[in-house]
């Protein structure tokens, strides 16, 4: 039931579109066998008044700023870090430290569980006797 819909309103689509360009070619038809339409003739735009404007004032001439002088005196000097004993760090070892050996237990036998086995994919397609062709006479 729901394709028959689907169908049938696919159908009435595709009526609709033919039929709505079936009139529009008429009617462009018709357009091209009639006569050209007079233009309208436009009025005329008055010209408008040009307007001056009035010339822009001169920059006046500004006096120059005078800057004073800089002063003269001397920066002060920064005081001399007190200086500090260094502190003296040990020796560095001239030997390498050997790393006690470690025996580790053993394992038990049966820590891992056995993992299942993955069955096969049939590659054959079993045949259905209901989808089988009739035997031949």
């Amino acid at each position: 039931m729901a394709t028959f819909n689907f169908h049938f309103v696919v159908c009435l689509i595709l009526a609709v579109s033919f039929s709505s360009s079936m009139r529009s070619t008429w009617a462009a038809r018709h357009l091209l066998q009639s006569s050209q339409p007079t233009q309208p003739t436009l009025p005329t735009i008055p010209p408008l008044p040009k307007v001056t404007l009035p010339p822009l004032p001169a920059m006046p001439n500004l006096p120059a700023a005078t800057l004073p002088p800089l002063p003269s005196t001397p920066l002060p000097t920064l005081p001399t870090n007190p200086s500090l004993p260094k502190p003296t760090l040990p020796p560095l070892p001239t030997s390498m430290p050997t790393i006690p050996n470690v025996a580790l237990p053993p394992l038990p036998a049966s820590s891992f569980p056995t993992m299942p086995s993955i069955p096969t994919i049939p590659t054959t397609m079993p045949s259905f006797p209901f989808l089988s062709p009739p035997p031949s006479n």
